[in-house]
């Protein structure tokens, strides 16, 4: 197979996520980050995905594995930026970088020691004050996915199936939250249908920041939390896909799996700029 000019050494086209031109001496002395990176990442999200979605009676916001969230979701993702940085891979490093940021973010909020849970109310059971402070949080940290997902337009379609689920699952904790503080927390926990959950995402966002009084009646509709776990979980599985990629390329596997490459069919700005002079 001939090497593309913009993809790593010994390794098939398709495989990296980002695209950018590296130093050759750097390549063979660092090696490739992204699957220390990825591994991190949904070896921290998968565990929360099935808390939220309460197998085997699982819960608490993923609590009982706030150590994975601290060393896997923030130790390695921050490792491996540091390493896309030096390679100069900017969109991986980005990426990573806040990523690993939010697993340390969750993890102190979850640890008692930085009290974040009990500075407003913790004697109530909705804590208005912490779920409406907390969903902004995640509203916007689907804002962040949803930007990535359209700069991985020019990656793959595994990255891209990872930042969709993400966007809409961090949508759904948020409107999950906001059902909390309005104390409707049967609603927000159940699951109803998950297939029409878009639908439900938007429009109770909407409800709830106009003041509208409908979040009731479609959240008897559709779930909250538990869907957004489910998105959670499709983005993790197709992050443990694309791991397998990733860790099959690294020994030289004689088979490669695919990852729905976009970079040739869809062509860069500077790509375009040569053709037109």
């Amino acid at each position: 197979m001939k090497e593309d000019a913009s993809a790593f050494t010994k390794l098939p086209d398709g495989v990296y996520i980002s695209r950018a031109c590296t130093r050759a001496d750097l390549r063979e002395i660092l090696g490739n980050p992204t699957p220390l990176g990825v591994m991190g990442f949904i070896l921290s999200l998968t565990p929360l995905a099935c808390d939220l979605m309460e197998w085997r009676g699982a819960g608490g916001f993923g609590a009982a594995t706030i150590g994975t969230a601290y060393f896997f979701g923030g130790l390695l993702l921050l490792l491996a930026a540091v390493l896309e940085f030096i390679l100069g891979n900017t969109f991986v490093f980005v990426v990573f970088s806040s990523y690993g940021a939010f697993w340390l973010s969750l993890a102190a909020t979850l640890t008692p020691f930085y009290a974040a849970y009990t500075a407003y109310d913790p004697a109530s059971p909705q804590n208005p004050g912490f779920n409406n402070s907390y969903a902004f949080f995640e509203v916007f940290m689907g804002l962040l996915c949803c930007i990535y997902l359209v700069c991985s337009i020019r990656t793959n379609l595994c990255f891209m199936m990872i930042f969709l689920s993400l966007t809409i699952g961090f949508c759904l904790l948020a409107a999950t939250s906001w059902q909390l503080a309005n104390g409707n927390a049967n609603l927000a926990r159940s699951i109803k249908k998950v297939s029409l959950v878009i639908v439900f995402d938007f429009a109770i966002i909407l409800a709830v920041i106009s003041r509208v009084n409908m979040g009731t009646k479609l959240t008897e509709l559709f779930g909250g939390a538990q869907a957004g776990g489910a998105f959670l979980f499709i983005g993790a599985m197709a992050g443990w896909y694309f791991l397998l990629v990733q860790m099959l390329a690294s020994v030289d596997f004689p088979w490669t799996l695919p990852v729905g490459n976009f970079s040739r069919a869809v062509k860069g700005a500077s790509e375009r700029k040569t053709k037109d002079v």
